[in-house]
């Protein structure tokens, strides 16, 4: 048994698998037509740019990672760092994103499997059905119980689902290879990148890929029941990158040139289809690969929701660990090492997400800009901890961390902004609010709820003015990518965005300091590698 009741039970596969299976979920469903329909073909530019993205982000997590594995470690890390204001942003954010995937995945499930059952999905508005709604809010249920079985059940589950879902995207890029592929489409109906640019880099932050991507997170928010965590989380976090970009790549190749040129007369803005490459297996005469892509197109995002529900709780027991949320939820069942009243919670929240976004589309940009979010702040709180903690234990300690550092926030601030400001303002606005929410809540329920110190205000003001000054940007910035003003143009909106973000990097960086909570950590740590 590990401390606070965790059970150490994960290897390197189970937890690889949980990076895997959290990467390979509805992202391959519907990313591939979703991008094409904003980059047309270059969309394969767009899956290799949010690739090379998140493994930048990545390759500093694998260090945070096996420094210090953390159950819920996305929020953990900005609270050792900067103390209560920074690490309840970061908490707030991961909560936005993280308690929405499973209702994305459930909805995912619903969509594919009204192949079967068409009462589940309404064509003629994009959206679930009352039926669809129900069958969905079931689904999570079992998400629920698959979680609440304990960690062994969940990653017994877990891997063997992962397994078949890796199988599937394999053989739907073999199959359509070799049944031959339409490949003039490459410059076909305004040729290979039909929105420039502008439309490749929108790609990446609002048509699934990043949303497809950031499963890699899976892993780290599971260390805390790891086995080994200083060596398997790394190898986890890089290797599941890897595989997902090469994969993603791949499908996305196949998806263009699979579609038949008929469906392109009005251009890829105009191509439609509720299950992409089923409905491409059939045009392919491929009617018996359609029937296996329609079961596996419920059993994939089924098998992610499973991983989102296991990490969404331990997030909110991260939340009630660092006391933003009641300490109450930071309870583990000591029956099955699970941290039962933060699974319901997690449970609740994801019904409530179903309800007003009934559509996989009308979600994925917020969750992928909010979860980028919170992950640009793991170079930050590693460039703290090498400062503040340098005689900490590091398995893996990241090389050209000066320049991967401030690049990966750099990398993540873009994304946020691509995702433009109908999205952006929600999102950066909703944080603002609970900033405003948690200092009210501290101030008066201090039992339950830990009040910030002076030290930790002044640590935590450059991600106030860090999230403002994005929100302005964004205000400002070109319609090309998504500004609503469009006053500086593309492309130096790109430039005010690097520039911004590099003076934040190096303010986040210097605002950090030795939290009292760090040297509680270090010692649980340290004792754990004895």
């Amino acid at each position: 048994m590990a401390e606070n009741g965790f059970k150490k039970e994960l290897g390197l596969l189970d937890l690889t698998m949980a990076s895997l299976g959290g990467i390979i979920g509805s992202g391959w469903l519907f990313g591939a037509l979703y991008a094409a329909n904003v980059a047309g073909p270059a969309a394969i530019i767009s899956w290799i740019i949010g690739g090379f993205a998140v493994l930048v982000i990545g390759f500093t997590y694998a260090e945070l990672g096996a420094m210090l594995p953390e159950a819920g470690a996305i929020v953990r890390y900005p609270h050792l760092s900067h103390g209560h204001l920074t690490g309840f942003i970061a908490g707030w954010a991961a909560w936005i994103a993280w308690a929405s995937v499973p209702a994305v995945e459930a909805e995912g499930v619903m969509q594919y499997a009204s192949h079967w059952v068409p009462a589940l999905w309404n064509s003629k508005t994009g959206l679930l059905t009352g039926w669809g709604l129900f069958a969905a809010a079931v689904l999570m249920f079992i998400f629920f119980f698959i979680n609440y079985m304990g960690v062994r059940f969940f990653a017994k589950v877990n891997t063997t689902v992962t397994f078949v879902k890796f199988i599937m995207p394999l053989a739907t890029i073999i199959i359509f290879l070799l049944v031959g592929m339409h490949w003039g489409n490459m410059t076909q109906a305004g040729g290979f990148a039909p929105g420039g640019s502008s439309g490749i880099l929108t790609a990446v932050a609002t048509s699934g890929v990043i949303f497809a991507y950031l499963g890699f997170r899976q892993s780290l928010a599971l260390a805390g029941e790891a086995r080994n965590p200083q060596r398997d989380i790394p190898g986890a976090i890089i290797i599941s990158i890897i595989i997902g970009i090469i994969l993603y790549v791949l499908l996305q190749t196949v998806f263009v040139a699979g579609v038949s040129p008929a469906d392109l007369a009005k251009g890829w803005s105009k191509v439609t289809f509720n299950a992409p490459f089923a409905e491409l297996a059939v045009s392919l005469n491929l009617g018996w690969f359609a029937i296996l892509l329609y079961a596996d197109a419920i059993l994939s995002p089924a098998g992610t929701g499973v991983v989102y529900t296991a990490s969404t709780s331990r997030v909110i027991y991260a939340l009630g660990k660092n006391r933003y949320f009641p300490k109450a939820l930071a309870k583990v069942n000591p029956r099955n090492g699970v941290p039962v009243l933060a699974l319901v919670v997690a449970l609740i929240l994801g019904l409530i997400f179903l309800l007003p976004f009934p559509s996989w589309q009308s979600l994925v940009g917020l969750v992928s800009s909010a979860t980028v979010f919170t992950y640009i702040l793991g170079p930050v709180s590693m460039a703290v901890f090498r400062k503040t903690a340098p005689e900490g234990r590091r398995p893996f300690r990241l090389a050209w961390a000066g320049v991967i550092n401030p690049a990966a926030f750099v990398i993540g601030s873009l994304i946020v902004y691509w995702t433009g400001w109908k999205i952006d303002s929600k999102l950066l606005i909703a944080i603002l609010v609970g900033v405003v929410l948690y200092l009210f809540f501290a101030w008066v329920m201090p039992e339950q709820i830990q009040r910030p110190s002076g030290q930790s205000i002044k640590s935590g003001m450059w991600m106030v003015f860090y999230l403002i000054a994005m929100l302005f940007v964004s205000y400002l910035g070109s319609s090309q990518l998504g500004g609503l003003k469009n006053i500086i143009p593309y492309p130096w909106d790109m430039v005010v965005v690097i520039v911004i973000s590099l003076v934040f990097y190096y303010w986040g960086v210097a605002s950090g300091y030795h939290t009292p909570d760090m040297d509680e950590v270090f010692a649980e740590h340290a004792n754990a590698n004895l």
